[in-house]
């Protein structure tokens, strides 16, 4: 499944306008960390 970010998720996913779950999973825990 691919998520469709919205401006501020765009911050979070570094520019991506879509990206999958496992990516996203990614880049929160990213952020989380």
């Amino acid at each position: 499944r691919e998520i469709n970010a919205d401006e501020n998720l765009m911050k979070v996913f570094g520019g991506k306008s879509k990206v999958s779950m496992f990516e996203m999973t990614k880049l929160v825990n990213k952020h989380l960390s």
